[in-house]
């Protein structure tokens, strides 16, 4: 269950569906989210909205800012999918150095097939 504070603004049952909703994507990466609380503040003409999602092991935390309510939770939702993302394919994340042996072992490979060429 998500908790949703507001401040200077009433949270209507469509502004809960949509930061729901927008918090179920997350869920495609199979991961559980941890007491997700979502605050939003409206100043002047600006929607301020933050979210704090706990997930095993980590803490993801998202804010943004726009004159649409709606665009602030897409892009709050957006933010937080990124940093999933990076998360869970970090493991997976190639670093320089093996990318600098694979290059080494496709230069061989190719001289070796040159060579074999040439000397038939």
């Amino acid at each position: 269950m998500t908790k949703i504070t507001s401040k200077n603004l009433e949270v209507t049952p469509l502004i809960r569906e949509r930061i729901q909703a927008r918090l179920d994507k997350l869920a495609r990466h199979d991961i559980q989210l941890i007491n997700p609380h979502v605050i939003i503040v409206q100043e002047k003409q600006l929607f301020k909205i933050e979210a704090a999602v706990g997930i095993p092991s980590h803490k993801l935390f998202a804010q943004a800012k726009h004159e649409d309510l709606y665009s602030a939770i897409n892009a709050m939702g957006q933010k937080l999918e990124k940093q999933l993302n990076r998360l869970t394919h970090k493991p997976e994340a190639q670093r320089y150095e093996t990318l600098k042996r694979q290059e080494e072992t496709v230069d061989l490979n190719i001289e070796d097939e040159i060579d074999e060429e040439f000397a038939a």
